[in-house]
Formats: structure tokens, sequence, C-alpha cells
């Protein structure tokens, strides 16, 4: 076992084919966790998304609603103007 750690160790083609696989590793685990950040990030995305949908369809519908109440009061008084007449 001492003849192949020397062997090894003096073999500047192992050494560099293991320092390739070792930055090789690192670059991968590098890797899957960027991925994995950008998919935290993403589905941060969809929920702030989903909420800023539902205010929106509350303002739409709050909106609605006034315009509703609007032209009620603009019916009212054009009645009212049709029966001074």
């Amino acid at each position: 076992m001492n003849d192949a750690a020397t062997t090894l160790a003096s073999d500047p083609a192992g050494v560099f084919a293991f320092l390739i696989v070792v930055v090789w590793r690192i670059a991968a685990t590098w890797r899957a966790r960027m991925l994995a950040s950008r998919e935290d990030e993403f589905r941060r995305l969809a929920v702030k998304y989903g909420e800023l949908l539902e205010d929106n369809t509350e303002i739409l519908r709050r909106y609605t609603d006034e315009l509703t109440e609007t032209r009620k009061s603009v019916a009212s008084m054009e009645r009212m103007m049709r029966e001074l007449d």
C-alpha cells in the first residue's frame, strides 16, 4: 500500500486527475445549490404573484361595486330631474 501511495503522489497525471475530479465535484455542488436557490426564489415569486392577484381582484370588485352605486345614483337623479319637468 505504501508503494501505491508513493506512486500516486509521484505521478503528476494521477494528481492532476484527482484535482480535476475534486474541482468537478465542487462545481457540481455549487451548481446544485444555485439551482435550488433559484427554485426557492421562483416559489417566493409565485406566492407573491398570487397575493398581488388576489389584491387586484379585490380592488376590481370594490371598483365595480362603487361604479354600480354611482350609476344607481345618477339614474335616480335623472328620474328626479324628469319628474321636475
